[in-house]
């Protein structure tokens, strides 16, 4: 199956979610990504630590230094109480908008309307 490129937009909520249960730094993010994911989604190195980044500017995450397991000095993200209410919000708008587009995609020719052409 061909890996599918994150859509714009979405990789802030993804990220914020795999920092749900405990404080990650960035390469365990993406290893928690592609487990989450099957190894279906192509998480570009670079969009992922900018998305840090701009969750960490707007209050969504905390960071500080700490030691990998590797004994390599790393950054681990922890979601912020700000953060935890975004991912909230927004887990529920995602799982409507694709809700409501696989009712479309999947819709028969009943949906529609009598007067288009």
């Amino acid at each position: 199956m061909p890996r599918l490129t994150v859509l714009k937009g979405t990789l802030d909520v993804l990220v914020l979610r795999a920092l749900s249960w405990t404080p990650m730094h960035g390469f365990e993010i993406v290893e928690w990504l592609e487990r989450a994911g099957s190894g279906r989604l192509d998480i570009d190195d670079s969009a992922l630590y900018q998305a840090l980044y701009r969750l960490e500017e707007r209050g969504l995450l905390a960071a500080d230094w700490g030691v990998t397991e590797n004994n390599r000095r790393a950054r681990y993200y922890t979601l912020t109480p700000a953060g935890r209410t975004f991912l909230r919000a927004e887990t529920k708008q995602w799982m409507q908008y694709a809700q409501t587009v696989t009712t479309i995609l999947t819709a028969g020719k009943d949906a529609v309307p009598a007067n288009a052409t």
